[in-house]
């Protein structure tokens, strides 16, 4: 038996695959990332929406949708918002623009020497 409901990520490990959603019941599920649609990452604060299941081990949340990004809601404080997102940085992977960005820059870096060499 299970039930839709919605909820807030309060943590999300993307370096594991798993974490907790606070559920609007009061009750903490587990979540897997393969309850999660591919190409949508969880992060802390996201308001999902998911099933209620009974797993092995107690509450878990299956079939989880996104239904809010954490850094776009306006109903959290800031400083447990900003709080979290430190602590996201320290935990996961940079996988976001920025990340990109980077990869941009440093491939850019290295077509230089390759330059400078054939010149030579």
């Amino acid at each position: 038996m299970s039930n839709r409901i919605e909820g807030t990520v309060k943590f999300f490990n993307r370096k594991k695959g798993f974490g907790f959603i606070s559920g609007s019941n009061g009750q903490d599920y587990f979540v897997h990332f393969t309850a999660v649609p591919r190409g949508v990452f969880l992060r802390d604060n996201d308001r999902v929406s998911f099933e209620a299941v009974e797993g092995d081990r107690g509450l878990k949340a299956e079939n989880v949708q996104l239904l809010q990004k954490g850094s776009e809601r306006t109903d959290i404080p800031q400083t447990q918002e900003s709080s979290s997102g430190r602590q996201q940085r320290d935990e996961e992977p940079a996988e976001d623009d920025s990340a990109e960005t980077q990869d941009e820059e440093s491939s850019e870096e290295d077509e230089e020497p390759l330059e400078e060499e054939e010149q030579n």
